[in-house]
């Protein structure tokens, strides 16, 4: 039962936790990333990319509409 806490447990932070994390870290610095940093990001993504693929459908991070004078 232990094994399968470990599992489940490792299995939601793979899938869930730590991508919800990068998906917040890329929004935050997606347009003042460093070189070395955006490289750090596509890392991250690439390593965590089932769990951002999970999630990607229920995060909407487009930017607000600009409102254009007239």
């Amino acid at each position: 039962m232990d094994v399968a806490l470990l599992y489940l447990a490792l299995g939601g932070a793979y899938l869930v936790v730590v991508p919800l994390i990068i998906f917040f870290y890329l929004k935050k610095r997606w347009y003042v990333a460093s070189s070395i940093e955006r490289a750090f990001m596509y890392f991250m993504v690439f390593l965590y990319f089932p769990g951002m693929i999970l999630l990607a459908p229920f995060l909407n991070f487009r930017p607000k509409a600009r409102q254009i004078e007239a």
